[in-house]
């Protein structure tokens, strides 16, 4: 009994131990603006102010069920809403052919794309593009807003018109809202690639301030957070 209780105790040690989050926290569901923190274990590393979906934030499909209300927004194709969820970060992006990142690197040539068509079989895909594409988005732009990028792992089954192509970029500017991915400094996304490690299973946490409660019961190493507070 006194070991299975130890047991119990210990688990969520290890559980929540070596782990990358970052945490994006709105007011509500209809700003387009929110705060990031930036945690390596129980370690704040960065805090910043990040533009977020022109409409907001939706419900979107991550790595955990999180309570939602009937009358709160979905996450959906095309909506301008950034998704709400617990969601994997798989990979880094950018223009240079090469890099020591430690995490996984795509390196974005000029036909590399992501296909944003809900009825294509690559729908969330980014694919080397063959011409069939009816819709997608080039992931070499010509803004720069993809010079560095980094792939949150949202809808990674393709469920129809829920949404796709969710990226931490590079702000077009101050106050420029996305169209649903999650955008900031170049400085500042600059540090969080090259602190980002595989091995400390990095993710993202974005959610409405209506859900700092139950974010901190789910993740006890945030508790440091002063954007969890309330």
């Amino acid at each position: 009994m006194i070991k299975s209780f130890l047991i119990l105790i210990i688990f969520p040690i290890f559980l929540f131990s070596s782990q990358q989050i970052i945490l994006v926290v709105a007011d509500d569901f209809n700003t387009s603006k929110a705060n990031l923190e930036f945690f390596d274990d129980e370690n704040l590393l960065l805090e910043n102010e990040v533009n977020i979906g022109k409409n907001g934030l939706g419900w979107g499909i991550g790595e955990k069920d999180l309570t939602q209300k009937a009358e709160e927004p979905l996450k959906f194709e095309g909506d301008k809403k950034a998704p709400i969820g617990v969601f994997k970060l798989t990979n880094i992006f950018g223009y240079s052919h090469k890099s020591n990142y430690k995490l996984p690197y795509l390196h974005t040539s000029q036909k590399l794309i992501c296909v944003d068509d809900s009825t294509s079989n690559f729908y969330n895909h980014i694919i080397q593009a063959n011409g069939d594409e009816k819709s997608f988005e080039f992931m070499k732009r010509q803004d720069g807003q993809y010079k560095y990028g980094i792939t949150v792992e949202h809808n990674s089954m393709g469920e129809f018109r829920r949404g796709s192509c969710i990226f931490l970029h590079i702000e077009k500017s101050d106050d420029s809202p996305t169209a649903g991915c999650t955008s900031m400094k170049e400085k500042d996304l600059k540090k969080i690639i090259h602190l980002l490690d595989r091995s400390k299973k990095p993710i993202l946490i974005q959610i409405p301030k209506s859900s700092t409660k139950e974010i901190l019961m789910l993740y006890p190493q945030l508790k440091k957070s002063k954007l969890l507070k309330p």
